[in-house]
């Protein structure tokens, strides 16, 4: 991808960051949708910022977004490269006010992530990746530096999870497991946490929408790591008519997915 239309989608990125701030340091309430799901005013306006300008820099790419998902498999299913839009993941987070959310913005190609960029807004941080070019974090003064995924396969492994989506399969796996760390982290932050080294795995026994994978798998594998379902596939977007994701496991190294995780699967339990 260009590195002037990257700038451009971080520049996008933060502006809806702002947005959402602007909502976080106001006593906002929220509605619960029909997916159970919270919705708050911040997840409105940054969504209609991030639409909005994608339409004016690529006018010939259609989008797809959490808050504007109810379009048609028929008509999406001829999309050959589109965006896929998560305004404000870890709106549970941003509700408790634990500062863990994020914007993402990925880029879909023939169904696979080929560029990503995550934004935290209280952070000031922001991770993106693009294919041929790696991946890369931000931080609030503006300096950049390249990313990689560590290769240390050694105990204790560092494994991150979801706060605010706890998983009783995964606490049994882990009673298996003899020495972990285990970190826990809102949104999609858990992807760059590995992407930059500072975790290995993150094994995801749930569901998840593909909104809030796709930007964090693009930055996770082009540092180097990569996503697998629990039989072995690869994820796949907009192949079917739900856009729920099966449970995953995000890695540094497939090593660590097989030995922890997969290897529990692959023997039927």
């Amino acid at each position: 991808m260009k590195s002037d239309l990257i700038e451009q989608l971080i520049k996008i990125s933060k502006e809806a960051g702002e947005a959402i701030l602007e909502v976080y340091n106001t006593n906002f309430d929220h509605q619960i949708k029909e997916d159970l799901s919270p919705l708050t005013k911040a997840d409105i306006l940054s969504n209609n910022i991030i639409c909005e300008m994608l339409k004016v820099i690529t006018p010939d790419i259609p989008i797809l977004s959490e808050e504007n998902s109810n379009i048609p498999f028929n008509t999406r299913s001829l999309w050959k490269q589109y965006w896929l839009v998560d305004p404000l993941d870890g709106t549970k987070e941003f509700i408790k006010k634990n500062d863990e959310f994020t914007v993402n913005i990925a880029l879909i190609e023939n169904n696979k992530p080929t560029f990503g960029v995550i934004y935290a807004p209280i952070l000031r941080e922001t991770f993106w990746g693009s294919e041929g070019d790696g991946s890369f974090f931000l931080d609030k003064e503006n300096n950049t530096k390249k990313i990689n995924v560590s290769k240390n396969v050694n105990d204790p492994i560092k494994i991150v999870t979801s706060r605010s989506h706890p998983s009783d399969e995964l606490s049994r796996l882990l009673g298996k497991i003899k020495n972990y760390d285990l970190l826990k982290v809102g949104s999609s932050l858990k992807f760059c946490l590995i992407a930059s080294g500072q975790a290995d795995i993150y094994p995801r026994l749930g569901p998840t929408s593909e909104w809030d994978t796709a930007a964090g798998e693009a930055i996770l594998k082009f540092a180097g790591g990569g996503i697998i379902k629990l039989d072995g596939r690869q994820m796949k977007y907009n192949e079917t008519g739900s856009l729920l994701n099966e449970s995953f496991i995000a890695f540094s190294d497939k090593k660590l997915a097989k030995k922890y995780f997969l290897s529990h699967y692959a023997s039927g339990h």
